[in-house]
């Protein structure tokens, strides 16, 4: 079917509403967006889908949810898992409440349990309520740190992660399967709820969630200790976040913690912002403001789901609060646990720590000070969630600290995927330790950099959209592939991993090996002087992703470094320009 042929049966067809049908009609004669609609359907990938709000089969609406619901309870069916149920939760963001509630009837018309969260809940806690309920699966409706006009549907398996191969393929087989929407099954909400099939999840699984969260707290006696000196100031950013944040803090001792009035209620709208993403320093100025008021010692941003977050810390020499990446606030946390667990005698036999290919280099330096096996994954939280189910079953590591680049990490086992709740919680007790110390979160940042070296990383984002854009992208990874770059910014590139290929090719001596991981569309290039560059297309966005990292002298000579190495970078990638 063409795209106008499945623009016309929307409009024609008995099973698609009115309200949809005239926001159809409205854009019936701007053929381009007719064609970035209908030209393909939203994509069910690995993490679920994620797209545009709006009519259509290339948007995310009632109709796009329920298919790919019927896709998902198709496959928990042949399964055996009905009885089981699925866990649900959602954000703030637009629909977030319906959307949950048509994947829940859909799944209670198949006959599937639904367990619905009866508020917004953190996408960790969806996580952490699969496993607690004994769930066959989770799903959260969530566009993470997305524009206002996204919204997102992710799929979790028993094990609270994401879901991963091959289960992800085979759930995305099911759901490309589903191609009548007449076959699309769903039911009214009071009889699923008669019916026992529909069940409300309150505040029972909130206080379990909190309990857990605590459990990864090394010295409650020193937060107690700073309770009263030490100032926060936290943003929701409009999201799920404030609930649980100011409620575990509040529990440790923490006296002194400001919420920004103006970002504190959900808004799907995120009036207060250009873009909900704590990794943005725009995202920030409401807080920073309130920050000076307040004289915080650290400022904190959590993403609309509450799986990231974003910290400012004060440099008191200058007195200007100084921002940190997501390496740089993960680092802070993993020293923190090694260094006491092992100095406390808490540290489990076979620790282990595992973090993506793009995050930091510094925590390869780290491990090893403190005899901590690494462990390296693809980029996405699922592969860390999925190591420590490796671990259990296979009874190898325990599991000490995961991370990534953007701003996600999780101390503990209580869920899965990245959690900014726990993230808030250990930072705020380093903070609380630096500063029975004398320090800051600055001044700690600095050791490590003085005693790890002075690593520095960068991320540079393109954006491409449409059917166009798609095709510019695939050009761009195919021309990278084809013709590997031997040379960036003066340094050799050593080695080209190709985890599509499944391929590590060694430049010196044209030695080949396999990449060890589960195959993506990635390219990774190893360069001297502890520098690398990787190149992916985004799985959430219509972008594609350019990583950097390196290893400096100084701070200075660092951000240098990673200046040369981005723009050498940025020249060289074929066909972006």
């Amino acid at each position: 079917m063409s795209y106008q042929e499945a623009f016309e049966f929307w409009l024609q067809d008995d099973y698609f509403d009115e309200v949809t049908k005239q926001e159809l009609l409205a854009i019936r004669n701007n053929a381009e967006e007719v064609e970035d609609r209908f030209y393909r359907d939203l994509e069910f990938g690995t993490g679920g889908l994620r797209g545009v709000i709006g009519a259509g089969t290339n948007r995310m609406n009632f109709y796009t949810v329920r298919k790919a619901t019927q896709g998902l309870a198709n496959y928990i069916i042949k399964q055996n898992g009905q009885d089981r149920g699925v866990a649900i939760a959602y954000d703030s963001r637009r629909f977030s409440p319906e959307f949950a509630k048509e994947a829940a009837l859909c799944l209670c018309a198949n006959g599937i349990k639904a367990y619905l969260f009866d508020a917004l809940r953190p996408t960790p806690e969806l996580s952490f309520a699969v496993r607690k309920l004994g769930a066959i699966a989770g799903i959260v409706i969530t566009a993470s740190h997305n524009p206002p006009e996204y919204n997102g549907y992710k799929v979790y398996w028993e094990d609270g992660a994401q879901i991963t191969s091959p289960r992800d393929h085979e759930i995305i087989a099911e759901v490309n399967a589903v191609t009548d929407y007449h076959t699309v099954k769903t039911m009214d909400e009071e009889i699923a709820a008669q019916q026992g099939l529909l069940s409300m999840i309150g505040s029972r699984i909130d206080d379990a969630y909190m309990d857990e969260l605590k459990k990864q707290i090394v010295h409650p006696e020193v937060i107690k200790e700073v309770a009263k000196d030490i100032s926060i100031v936290y943003t929701p950013l409009h999201g799920t976040g404030l609930v649980p944040v100011t409620r575990v803090l509040q529990e440790l001792g923490f006296e002194n913690v400001y919420v920004v009035p103006e970002q504190a209620d959900p808004d799907p709208d995120f009036t207060t912002l250009e873009y909900p993403n704590p990794e943005d320093p725009k995202a920030f100025t409401l807080a920073l403001a309130l920050a000076k008021e307040k004289h915080a010692d650290i400022v904190l941003a959590t993403d609309p789901d509450a799986d990231r977050l974003g910290i400012y810390a004060l440099d008191t020499k200058s007195g200007e609060y100084v921002p940190f990446t997501g390496n740089m606030s993960g680092m802070l946390i993993a020293e923190y646990l090694l260094r006491e667990k092992t100095l406390t005698g808490t540290m489990p036999e076979n620790p282990a720590l595992v973090k993506t290919i793009v995050t930091t280099n510094m925590a390869d330096v780290l491990t090893k000070d403190y005899g901590v096996t690494q462990i390296e994954v693809l980029t996405g939280f699922k592969y860390i969630g999925e190591q420590i189910k490796f671990f259990e079953q296979q009874h190898s590591y325990h599991y000490i600290f995961g991370l990534e680049e953007s701003y996600g990490c999780l101390a503990g086992t209580h869920a899965r995927d990245k959690d900014a709740v726990v993230a808030v919680m250990c930072l705020c007790e380093v903070a609380a330790y630096c500063k029975k110390c004398g320090m800051t979160l600055w001044d700690q940042m600095i050791k490590l950099y003085e005693k790890y070296g002075y690593f520095k990383e960068g991320l540079h984002t393109v954006t491409m959209k449409g059917a166009s854009g798609a095709k510019a992208i695939a050009d761009i990874m195919a021309a990278m592939r084809e013709k590997p770059m031997k040379e960036l910014a003066g340094l050799s590139v050593l080695a080209v991993r190709d985890y599509e290929q499944n391929v590590i090719t060694d430049l010196q001596t044209g030695e080949k090996k396999e990449t060890g991981l589960p195959k993506s569309n990635v390219l990774y290039f190893d360069l001297e002087n502890d520098s690398w560059c990787c190149a992916r297309p985004s799985g959430t966005e219509p972008k594609i992703k350019f990583y950097m990292g390196v290893k400096g002298n100084s701070l200075t000579d660092a951000g240098e470094r990673l200046a040369a190495l981005t723009q050498a970078l940025l020249s060289a990638v074929p066909h972006l320009s």
